[in-house]
């Protein structure tokens, strides 16, 4: 059985997922030993760090608002500018960068396991393939209803990739993202091709170029809707929890384990969606962030959502503020160096968990 306290001992982070969220944290609520999580316990000893973390965010937020080629203090309409255009990215950066993380955390839970998340299981692959249908289909289509054809495709794509993951013998940490990986090469390459026939190749190429640049005011709007899902995340966070104890434990406790996973399949989905069509491909944001926090804080949703929220937020502006001034006064998009960075701690937790195993 796996060690009562998984946040103290680094080691057993690198299990595979099903057999860590199959553990059940004796004493406090937040998995702490009774002793440790009674009334004498101080609150700084979990209120302090977080804030640390906040304050943390707020500066990385600030850095956000004033860089940039644009001379804000000096040229003329700089102000203006500022809230036309920084003050919409800052917010976008907060917005899509704790979404992400939250519907990678999600995805982990309902499927047990640590390497999954939108862009490995084909999610984010079917909403840009629901992107283009909905432009070849409309060409005259609102950005809210690409939104809606992105939204759509994400939860049938996320769906089949449920189905045929629940017919799939075996399961292991590595076979999982592969599927997924697989499905999402061929369902990129439908979209490859749909985008050649119709002379739309450039545009897939745009909207799958995860950047930030293009979010000015009246365009990030939309982005308010991943709010109002990640407030219902953590709502929902012991039901994800128990959910991802597997189907005949969620089902003896009496949960609609069925019904959980609609939800998370929807949340997951309408994050997918949203932030493809205003922003673009995040890749391995929804990996990353989970397996770190995890890895210092454990496997219990609820105290490590706030967590996963700030990382989150961290990784995207640190990205994004990195893509800006490395070639100024040119952009390199954001997803690139997300894809790079992901791809290091990608092949890093495998190793890791290679040398525990």
């Amino acid at each position: 059985m796996t060690a009562p306290y998984e946040h103290r001992n680094p080691e057993a982070q690198t299990a595979p997922l099903g057999a860590d969220y199959q553990t059940v944290h004796p004493g406090g609520h937040d998995g702490l030993p009774p002793e440790a999580s009674g009334p004498g316990r101080h609150p700084w000893r979990t209120a302090g760090p977080l804030l640390i973390g906040v304050v943390l965010t707020l500066g990385l937020i600030v850095a956000s608002l004033f860089v940039g080629v644009y001379d804000i203090a000096t040229a003329e309409g700089g102000w203006e500018m500022f809230f036309i255009t920084r003050v919409p990215r800052t917010i976008a950066l907060v917005l899509a960068g704790a979404a992400m993380a939250m519907a990678g955390l999600v995805m982990q839970l309902m499927t047990q396991n640590r390497f999954v998340e939108p862009t490995t299981t084909g999610t984010t692959e079917w909403a840009g393939l629901g992107l283009l249908v909905t432009m070849l289909v409309v060409p005259s289509a609102t950005i809210f209803d690409r939104m809606l054809g992105s939204i759509l495709f994400a939860f049938i794509g996320t769906m089949v990739f449920f189905l045929f993951l629940q017919r799939v013998t075996l399961k292991s940490s590595l076979i999982v993202p592969i599927i997924g990986i697989m499905l999402g090469a061929v369902v990129g390459a439908v979209s490859t091709y749909l985008a050649l026939q119709t002379d739309m190749l450039q545009q897939l190429g745009i909207w799958f170029a995860g950047s930030f640049t293009g979010v000015v005011r009246g365009r990030y709007e939309l982005l308010f809707i991943v709010l109002a899902v990640g407030i219902l995340i953590f709502l929902l966070a012991d039901r994800f929890t128990v959910a991802g104890l597997g189907k005949d434990i969620a089902t003896n406790v009496g949960l609609n384990y069925n019904m959980v996973l609609l939800t998370g399949v929807s949340m997951i989905a309408i994050v997918t969606g949203v932030v493809t069509v205003v922003i673009g491909a995040l890749p391995f944001l929804g990996l990353i962030v989970p397996n770190v926090v995890s890895m210092f804080r454990g496997d219990n949703l609820r105290t490590n959502l706030p967590w996963v929220c700030l990382v989150g937020i961290w990784v995207v502006t640190v990205c994004d503020i990195i893509g800006r001034v490395v070639i100024m006064p040119f952009e390199v998009p954001v997803s690139l160096i997300l894809g790079v960075v992901g791809a290091v701690v990608f092949i890093g937790l495998l190793v890791r968990r290679r040398q525990h195993v």
